[in-house]
């Protein structure tokens, strides 16, 4: 008989979460969205964030650093934390320190039995507006030598954090190709900070329209290619994941990337089956809009009539049935609570997904 496949819960919308539950506002004046509390002395909200998250049974919690970067952080003004003087800018070599605490709250929050991974989002989260839908970058951003340059900078600003609270490295909604290619390149042990080394990765893309189509154009089998295809001197990440994404395409996608994966290696391709990464918007048909900054349900489109958690858990057991995957995290990303996460985790369970420890 088959080993189980076992499964762990990520955390769900940080960031929709701090704006619906902790009275949070966001907007084109706060560019590192929930990072921007590490500098306008509000870490205790960040730490109940995360701890709504743990308590709800989250086995894994994300660092509030989707949006890093330091032209986000020299666009930002707030007052330092415990100080009331005002900041016009954050210079980069002080960012270092404000992410450290970004990974210390995280680590406070998931506790001893918990995990941290570390968030990274697109480089397109760090414009204005975010273009991580759309793909559409700026002119200096167009090929894969300048978006590695770029997130080797800011990968380099994670290098004080303490390397025993970082257990993953997630690089998330990543909505390009040349992105893919470009964060694979760094994951050498020459390219990526001392503090980080070591940690597995997980790369996870979006697939916000209806032609399972990334962004820009990009197929699920190019992105399996891009992802996992072993590269001599460089490190196959752990896990492939989707999130930001309706909950109700994921079972099609699973099977097109458990397709894509099983054709790659019949065909002699150095591929292996990794972990998968499950994280899906808590919507209920309501998409972002990155201009008005609001949750919109498109015209003619309908909400969505089965529990979310039920949804995922479908596709979870179904994955789990195949067999393929060594492993399944799964969660919520935007507008996924904490009670979204509290129902998934019990749906899991009742459907003998997991154990009903607190950790699995």
């Amino acid at each position: 008989m088959a080993t189980p496949i076992p499964v762990q819960i990520l955390d769900g919308g940080m960031g929709t979460t701090l704006a619906d539950l902790h009275d949070i506002t966001f907007s084109f004046e706060t560019p590192l969205w929930s990072s921007h509390l590490l500098v306008s002395g509000e870490e205790d909200k960040l730490l109940d964030c995360h701890e709504a998250f743990t308590q709800a049974g989250a086995d894994i919690i994300s660092t509030a650093t989707y949006q890093t970067s330091v032209k986000g952080f020299a666009a930002t003004k707030a007052p330092k934390s415990g100080s009331g003087t005002p900041v016009d800018g954050i210079a980069k070599e002080e960012i270092p320190h404000f992410l450290s605490r970004a990974v210390v709250l995280a680590a406070n929050a998931a506790g001893k039995e918990g995990k941290v991974a570390l968030s990274l989002g697109p480089y397109g989260a760090t414009m204005t507006p975010s273009t991580e839908y759309s793909g559409s970058y700026d002119s200096e951003h167009q090929n894969v030598q300048a978006l590695e340059n770029w997130h080797k900078e800011r990968l380099d600003l994670f290098k004080d954090v303490d390397p025993n609270q970082v257990n993953y490295i997630a690089f998330e909604t990543v909505p390009r190709l040349d992105e893919i290619v470009a964060i694979r390149n760094l994951l050498s042990a020459d390219k990526i900070p001392t503090s980080l080394r070591g940690r597995p990765v997980w790369i996870s893309s979006l697939y916000p329209n209806d032609d399972e189509k990334l962004p820009d154009g990009s197929s699920v089998e190019e992105v399996v290619k891009a992802v996992l295809t072993h590269k001599e001197g460089l490190e196959t990440p752990w896990g492939i994941g989707i999130n930001c994404t309706k909950v109700e395409k994921l079972d099609s996608l699973v099977k097109r990337y458990e397709d894509a994966i099983q054709t790659c290696i019949e065909n002699g391709e150095q591929m292996a089956w990794p972990s998968l990464v499950l994280y899906p918007d808590g919507t209920n048909g309501e998409v972002y809009n990155t201009a008005s900054k609001t949750w919109e349900l498109s015209p003619g489109r309908k909400q969505t009539e089965a529990p979310w958690e039920a949804v995922l858990a479908d596709v979870v057991g179904a994955a789990r049935q195949r067999g393929k995957w060594t492993s399944i995290l799964v969660g919520g990303c935007c507008k996924a609570s904490p009670e979204h996460i509290r129902k998934l985790r019990r749906t899991l369970q009742d459907c003998g997904y997991m154990s009903t420890s607190s950790a699995a």
